[in-house]
């Protein structure tokens, strides 16, 4: 008998007749002598649905007060599919119970919209796991120390579940999609794009922070840290597949790197829109300059991407960054009103119409010449890249927005993605 953790995306979620079919596959996995505690999100367009009403009374603002009420209110998205799964559960025989994240508790900071787990208390969960209960649990949310309901940012039941695999020591989490498993780029843009039978926890990671949707990087993150096993495949496949079947589909994201593996040079390309570059000109090049400038962005609670310095001419220079473009509008203000100040730098400027393609393969460790085979695909295709960015297993560069898909089929086809 295994502890396995199954989480449910929205989509998964979508509706009564979906949600029947979650409970048909999870009572399977029950009744084959398995402890489950599944982590569902809200059901589709749920959580959309909740927030723009918020914003037909008052316009969405950095307010600690007015970010605390969209956590009460986004909150209940997952609470209504969660108590809608343990109806449909109890329906099929299965003894459930449902819990929304304050009861459990999965305890958090109190950066509201953007909450991190700190601690989750499994006593409880335990206790219906052994009354051979299956424990449903509120993805996306958590309470703070004095007792407000948190939120975790979009996609973050993924976080949820695998914060709660890794806190109950679970033998592995399912990551149930609507897609089958992670694919070498996303096949809408590439239609020759495979699925990867396995690939590793770093280039996983790496495709996450990229811009692959397929999981959320937080929750990558904590299966890194806490050594979680997990597999990424569909809730789509017909619920009454035989079960040993449905443990080795998908993708397996492992910890371990296999020769196999380590053939391929590139395994993925990500790609994100959601990127905006600002640019502060004219900036003193002397030491602490950086500081100053993400410093202030870092305090408003706002991630960073890529970061280029020009080279210093007459003692001043560049200093370029990105960020995600939700970000934009808020970045540019604070760096006008306080930052530009401060400086003496001559502007701030901005382009929201650029976006970042990724490399990504294990195999770019012991190759020279990917990042300049990727340079030759991209020139051949006439495309100019504008900031570029490297890791060991990882070479992103921004560009026009409108290159994209044009980008990636070119890049998949230069690295032969889509020969098996």
């Amino acid at each position: 008998m295994a502890l396995i953790v199954h989480k449910y995306g929205g989509t998964s979620m979508g509706s009564t007749e979906r949600i029947r079919n979650v409970a048909k596959r999870v009572a399977k996995w029950a009744r084959a002598g398995h402890q489950i505690v599944v982590v569902p999100s809200a059901m589709s367009g749920e959580t959309n649905r909740l927030l723009g009403l918020a914003k037909e009374l008052a316009p969405a603002k950095p307010d600690t007060a007015y970010n605390r009420e969209l956590d009460m209110l986004a909150s209940t998205g997952e609470q209504a599919s969660s108590a809608l799964l343990a109806i449909a559960l109890q329906a099929e025989g299965q003894p459930s119970v449902s819990y929304a994240g304050w009861q459990v508790a999965i305890k958090t900071n109190d950066a509201y919209t953007k909450a991190r787990i700190e601690s989750i208390d499994d006593q409880r969960v335990r206790g219906d796991l052994a009354a051979g209960k299956v424990v449903i649990i509120t993805g996306f949310q958590g309470v703070d120390d004095n007792g407000n309901i948190t939120t975790l940012g979009r996609g973050g039941s993924d976080t949820s579940a695998v914060a709660v695999a890794a806190a109950m020591k679970a033998d592995e989490c399912l990551i149930y999609t609507d897609v089958d498993g992670v694919y070498t780029t996303d096949p809408r843009v590439v239609s020759e794009a495979r699925r990867l039978a396995k690939v590793s926890f770093e280039e996983m990671l790496e495709m996450a922070s990229l811009g692959s949707k397929v999981l959320q990087i937080r929750s990558v993150e904590f299966a890194g840290k806490y050594k979680v096993p997990m597999r990424v495949l569909s809730s789509f496949t017909p619920w009454d597949i035989d079960i040993n079947e449905e443990a080795k589909s998908g993708t397996l994201i492992t910890f371990e790197e296999d020769e196999q593996m380590e053939q391929a040079i590139v395994s993925g390309i990500a790609f994100n829109r959601d990127e905006a570059k600002i640019s502060v000109l004219g900036v003193p090049d002397k030491p602490g300059i950086a500081y100053q400038i993400l410093g202030a962005v870092a305090d408003a609670n706002i991630e960073v991407d890529m970061i280029i310095q020009n080279v210093s001419k007459d003692g001043k220079t560049d200093f370029s960054f990105t960020v995600h473009r939700n970000d934009y509008a808020r970045t540019t203000d604070l760096l006008k009103d306080t930052v530009l100040p401060a400086l003496g730098a001559t502007e701030v400027t901005g382009d929201t119409k650029i976006c970042k393609v990724s490399i990504v393969g294990i195999g770019m460790r012991s190759h020279v010449g990917v990042a300049s085979k990727m340079f030759r695909s991209l020139s051949e295709e006439g495309i100019n890249i504008q900031m570029i960015s490297t890791s060991e297993i990882k070479t992103s560069v921004v560009i026009d927005e409108k290159y994209m898909e044009l980008a990636v089929r070119a890049l998949h086809k230069a690295f032969d993605l889509d020969q098996a």
